[in-house]
């Protein structure tokens, strides 16, 4: 397993988290037996959005005994009083529920605590004026919630979210669907996507990725907004190449579920390549770099997605990102302008611009 650590924080973050929609059909025995998978094979993120309270009890039994080795991302505003899940903004309800929660995980404090779907301006008002922002930034002083987090699909309201200046981590749905302005969650164009996952970097918040496959769509070309099927290996290592990604949490059913999930971890960097993606993106997304790093290798030994990357982040305001690029061996003024990268990228990127813009603007 690979780990990603938490800028505001010592936490380091599996790379590959577990989230919990679709886990409670196969009934506690199951849940419990998948939390144990989980944890064998170095998983210790999970999210606690779940479609109903099974998971709870399992998980809070597979925990007794390692509780520090786990980190649960639990929802203010994820409800579970019928035994299915239900969305509030009432903090009444929001009190007894992760009063609900803690009690059926068996612990007393949460890893992360998460305003909970806040997609319009009117939800973000109403926890703010009711006070359940307040309360867990309360809880955190008392060291019950460890970091401030929240979960949105709209990245217009997330800005505003993150103008508060409480933000630790951010759930947000990340996927070549959504971030081309595919399907109901696929709110704001590519370029004001890619900017809010900019923007969580430069100001050390971290992303866990919700709806990496975009509901299942996307693996199926009967039902993908292409036309064309893509692997979860390939929507997985999407998410992780943005900005501030730490975390992706595929929904599991079962054992079988996670153990294919698993395998992203031992897969060849070919089943992960999702530059195919290129081939039906939109025209505004063209000349826009990804990272995806398909024009590799570079001739003159450039990583140029890393490059990009540190480029558009010291732009987004980020200032380690200026001192990263500084101690790579290979700057982008090395470049030789054979052309290679363009011609290999899916996303035509004018590379031999870029890298002379790049030069010039991260000068020493």
């Amino acid at each position: 397993m690979e780990y990603r650590k938490l800028p505001k924080g010592e936490e380091r973050i599996s790379i590959l988290g577990m989230g919990t929609s679709s886990i409670g059909a196969s009934g506690e025995k199951e849940a419990q037996a998948v939390m144990a998978m989980a944890l064998e094979n170095g998983i210790n993120y999970f999210d606690l959005a779940s479609a109903d309270a099974v998971p709870f009890s399992a998980f809070g039994k597979e925990i007794a005994g390692h509780r520090k080795d786990v980190y649960f991302q639990i929802h203010f505003g994820a409800d579970y009083h019928t035994g299915s899940y239900g969305w509030t903004t009432n903090p009444d309800v929001i009190r007894k529920s992760i009063d609900w929660q803690l009690n059926a995980l068996k612990t007393d404090y949460i890893d992360f605590g998460f305003l909970h779907c806040i997609d319009e301006e009117s939800d973000l008002r109403k926890v703010q004026e009711n006070g359940v922002l307040e309360w867990i930034k309360e809880l955190k002083e008392q060291g019950i919630v460890h970091h401030v987090g929240f979960s949105s699909h709209t990245p217009a309201v997330a800005e505003k979210i993150l103008d508060t200046g409480c933000i630790d981590m951010m759930m947000f749905s990340i996927n070549p669907s959504y971030d081309y302005s595919h399907g109901d969650y696929g709110i704001g164009k590519v370029d004001e996507r890619m900017a809010l996952y900019r923007r969580c970097e430069a100001e050390s918040v971290g992303i866990s990725v919700m709806k990496a496959f975009s509901g299942g769509q996307l693996l199926q070309a009967e039902t993908s907004p292409f036309g064309y099927p893509l692997t979860e290996y390939q929507c997985i290592q999407y998410a992780l190449d943005k900005p501030g990604v730490l975390t992706v949490l595929p929904g599991v059913r079962n054992r079988e579920d996670l153990q294919r999930i698993l395998g992203f971890l031992k897969a060849s960097a070919a089943k992960k390549d999702y530059s195919v993606i290129g081939n039906f993106a939109p025209k505004d997304a063209e000349g826009i770099c990804v990272y995806c790093n398909h024009c590799q290798p570079c001739p003159a030994g450039l990583n140029i997605g890393l490059i990009n990357k540190y480029y558009d982040l010291a732009k987004a305001g980020d200032e380690l990102a200026k001192d990263h690029y500084k101690k790579l061996e290979k700057k982008a003024d090395d470049c030789i302008r054979c052309g290679h990268c363009e011609n290999r990228c899916p996303f035509h990127v004018k590379q031999i611009q870029r890298m002379e813009e790049i030069a010039g603007y991260l000068k020493e």
